[in-house]
């Protein structure tokens, strides 16, 4: 059974491209970023000051977005030793119960994702220690910057809403650390859309299984042929 399922709705078609592309431009503007930093350093003996800062910002987000993306396509490996012994309805059990193990963590990764990132935006944190109990005051921190990166003029609008009208020197942490909720959001979107598979009967894991023994059967397919 293929990995990779066919979104059933607007949203999932949005989300599916949206993910796509910014997985695309991270990786473009990684190498672009890296490229040029050793191009300055061997030729120029210069570099992009801020370049390793913003590489390792964009790294982190092709993490975050990479994870949900893995539930997406069934890339995440696991271990089927023990599954693969017990009868079908075993299997599927097991899978549930791993897929609900699954939306409580990403339940829980998102509470405390969002509790980071939001003092760094000027937001509330979540009260509870499990559970979301509302909201809580939290000291506002969005005007902490990052190292080096330096502040674009064409964000320049959003100082009247985080900084209260104060210049941006730098990038504010709250702009690379976003994707700390947005990508705990997608995972458990991702998770959801894959414990409804899973009960529907349109997958049979969260886990990619038996990618070893595809890869030999496709090499012996090309000896095969050769």
């Amino acid at each position: 059974m293929s990995g990779k399922h066919e979104p059933r709705s607007a949203l999932g078609q949005i989300v599916d491209a949206l993910e796509e592309t910014f997985i695309a431009v991270i990786l473009g503007a990684m190498t672009v970023i890296t490229f040029v930093n050793v191009v300055l350093r061997y030729v120029f003996n210069s570099s992009l000051i801020w370049g390793l800062e913003l590489t390792s910002a964009l790294f982190a987000w092709l993490v975050l977005f990479g994870m949900s993306y893995a539930v997406k396509t069934t890339a995440h490996l696991g271990v089927d030793a023990v599954i693969n012994v017990l009868p079908q309805r075993g299997r599927r059990i097991l899978a549930l119960l791993a897929a609900a193990l699954c939306l409580a963590y990403a339940f829980l990764l998102l509470k405390g994702a969002w509790d980071y990132f939001a003092p760094f935006a000027g937001f509330e944190q979540t009260g509870g220690r499990w559970f979301p109990e509302g909201f809580i005051k939290t000291r506002d921190q969005a005007w902490y910057e990052t190292e080096q990166i330096p502040m674009p003029d064409w964000l320049r609008f959003i100082e009247p809403i985080f900084n209260q009208g104060e210049h941006y020197e730098k990038l504010p942490r709250f702009i690379p650390y976003m994707i700390l909720p947005i990508g705990c959001a997608l995972l458990l979107f991702r998770l959801v859309q894959a414990t409804r598979d899973l009960v529907t009967g349109a997958r049979e894991s969260l886990i990619v299984s038996h990618e070893a023994e595809d890869a030999v059967d496709d090499v012996r397919h090309m000896n095969y042929e050769d």
